[in-house]
């Protein structure tokens, strides 16, 4: 079955390399499973290059022969496996340096609890990785494509706020509209992946999404320090739900222009598309998601 899986990656990822990443194997093992099962069917399943590999015709049509009695043969066998094995091994994750000091970190001790023999392996950087050429088991985060061989379990839908301290609206006329905003000091946010400052956007339920004019005071490139700067009365931020909610319920932040909101997308748990995914990957996606839909996560992060 071994040479069979291998085939089956290479054809879903494109190359040996990518290949052998997810099977936890060398690129040169996964190309000699697929050349042995070559030279045992008596045709040639790939077209190779320097540059790439392509199925050929006869690839073509045995992938769509073996490749749903596989998944099902492998469904099975993983079954078996959970059953008499608890999840183990080294749980390599990626997420951003503020939410997973924040909302993953505290999960820990009960993570550690039910799972002893996981390894947690976490990595803590304000990108997007590559999941699977970087060969990490999941990653949690909001806006990564969904490559090949990713799959995504949304955990909510996140929404950015104006928001800023009691004492920096002291003596200022609350705003009524976003054009209100063009006369407050604007705490800004660099994005890590292009360098560029985001500039500010609003909408409402009634109001498609407009542009909104500020005066930059600070530009940072972390959330988490925003929110800090907005606590200490420094200025108005657009921060995202995550690290605003806290604040406003602890009387740190007030909500500026209630009921607008712009839409930073789902924040979803990223693993790879695996056919038999590891027990380690699959039982940290469930406890992730348990804890965050027992917290009512959705509903504290929802600006609308």
């Amino acid at each position: 079955m071994q040479h069979l899986v291998s085939f089956a990656q290479t054809a879903e990822h494109g190359s040996f390399s990518a290949a052998a990443r997810v099977l936890g194997l060398t690129p040169a093992g996964v190309s000699k499973n697929v050349a042995r099962l070559e030279r045992d069917l008596g045709v040639r399943l790939f077209h190779r290059s320097t540059r790439r590999l392509r199925l050929t015709e006869s690839g073509e049509r045995f992938l769509q022969q073996v490749d749903g009695p596989l998944a099902s043969l492998q469904a099975a066998v993983a079954g078996l496996d959970d059953r008499g094995t608890d999840p183990a091994g080294t749980l390599k994750v990626s997420m951003g340096q503020a939410f997973g000091r924040n909302f993953l970190v505290p999960l820990l001790g009960a993570f550690l609890e039910r799972y002893p023999r996981v390894l947690p392996d976490w990595h803590f950087d304000n990108r997007q990785v590559d999941i699977v050429g970087e060969g990490f088991d999941a990653a949690v985060g909001g806006g990564f494509p969904l490559a090949s061989g990713v799959v995504a379990r949304e955990l909510a839908p996140v929404h950015i706020v104006a928001v800023a301290s009691p004492a920096y609206m002291a003596g200022r006329a609350m705003p009524r509209s976003p054009a209100d905003l063009a006369g407050l000091d604007g705490i800004m946010r660099r994005s890590s992946p292009t360098g560029r400052v985001r500039p500010w956007s609003l909408r409402s339920r009634r109001a498609e999404e407009q542009a909104v004019e500020c005066r930059p005071r600070l530009i940072f490139s972390d959330p988490e320090a925003i929110a800090h700067a907005a606590r200490l009365g420094l200025g108005v931020a657009l921060l995202p739900m995550p690290f605003a909610f806290a604040p406003i319920a602890a009387g740190e932040l007030i909500r500026l222009l209630p009921g607008w909101y712009s839409d930073a997308g789902p924040l979803s748990v990223y693993y790879p598309s695996r056919r038999m995914l590891p027990a380690k990957t699959r039982a940290f996606v469930e406890f992730v998601s348990e804890r965050f839909r027992a917290a009512g996560f959705d509903r504290l992060v929802d600006g609308r």
